[in-house]
């Protein structure tokens, strides 16, 4: 092995010797490379001594050392100089780092409970996988009205669902509250509905309750009426018009004139000139049953309205479905 003290001279200086870090990689090929003579000696290592294996290890190490020290020199001198010759102007303007935003749904799901907190009401957030009994139930469904049929809702289990609509909430909040009782709970809901300009198999909704003596339906009217000029404005038109839910007796429904046509009649009012926003009504004797309020002492009124319903009327959107395509074009809108 008496190459390897000028092979350790030839590629030390060729290591030093390097300006840049691309002739630095050049140097480290040629002498520590896979086709390098040092490389080529180590694949016979098993032919020599035991001294010149020692040899030649140490001369790898050596190199490698001479690489990593040369290579720490050449990025220092490449940081200096750029500090000293490159200079930043710090009167310029910086450059925008882009930003998302809240979606559109989650804006409204704020600026409701905003309206609510505002009113004095708790927030509530239930489980979206829910059992059948706080679904239906507690609420005063039978097993056989509509709403319950898997041809509506959607099953996990024989006693499990995904909760199509927000009202289980109540129930579960007036299990652990004594009244008197505001609340409002907002989330996601499933149900089996054909994909349309205002239906989608999984939507957003606010429910509220309010139980305390001597409520009545003015007080849920003066409710809606209030959320309505919040949420749209004093120029929207409101109608408010009997209904049935199993939970609520007197039921009602509530809608809001179609933006888009005027009332005059387009596919997103179904050519009715009014959009539904959901169902309400006066809290049914019977649910309070299951939580063991009085009804002769507690009376109170319940309402559910749709988030998506909201944005539509809001901002103009034509169809719904328009809102889960995650297009950029119209999410940078709002």
């Amino acid at each position: 092995m008496g190459w390897s003290s000028d092979y350790l001279e030839e590629a030390r200086a060729a290591i030093v010797g390097a300006a840049t870090e691309q002739e630095l990689e050049h140097a480290r090929v040629a002498y520590l490379g896979r086709r390098s003579k040092l490389t080529e000696a180590l694949r016979s290592a098993k032919d020599l001594s035991v001294d010149e294996r020692a040899e030649l290890n140490r001369t790898k190490a050596t190199l490698e050392e001479l690489v990593e020290t040369a290579r720490q020199e050449l990025r220092a001198k490449e940081l200096d100089r750029s500090l000293a010759e490159e200079e930043v102007d710090v009167t310029l303007p910086g450059e925008e780092v882009p930003r998302g935003h809240l979606h559109l749904i989650t804006q409204i799901r704020r600026e409701v409970e905003d309206v609510f907190l505002g009113l004095g009401y708790e927030i509530f957030d239930g489980p979206e996988v829910d059992d059948v009994y706080h679904n239906f139930t507690a609420l005063n469904t039978p097993p056989w009205h509509p709403s319950a049929s898997p041809n509506d809702t959607f099953y996990v289990s024989d006693s499990v669902v995904l909760r199509p609509h927000t009202s289980p909430g109540q129930v579960r909040f007036m299990e652990t509250h004594e009244p008197p009782v505001y609340m409002v709970s907002l989330g996601r809901c499933y149900r089996r509905d054909t994909p349309d300009p205002t239906r989608m198999p999984i939507f957003h909704q606010v429910e509220g309750l309010a139980v305390d003596r001597g409520i009545t339906l003015a007080d849920l009217k003066g409710t809606l009426m209030y959320l309505s000029k919040a949420l749209f404005g004093e120029d929207r038109k409101v109608r408010i018009r009997t209904s049935y839910f199993p939970f609520t007796e007197p039921s009602i429904e509530f809608d809001v004139s179609c933006f888009r046509c005027g009332q005059e009649g387009c596919p997103s009012c179904r050519y009715s000139g009014w959009l539904e926003m959901g169902g309400a009504g006066v809290v049914d004797p019977n649910v309070y049953g299951c939580v063991g309020y009085d009804p002769e002492e507690y009376s109170g009124f319940a309402f559910g309205l749709g988030l998506e319903r909201i944005a539509m009327l809001r901002h103009g959107i034509p169809d719904l479905r328009m809102l889960w395509e995650n297009d950029l074009r119209l999410l940078r809108q709002f």
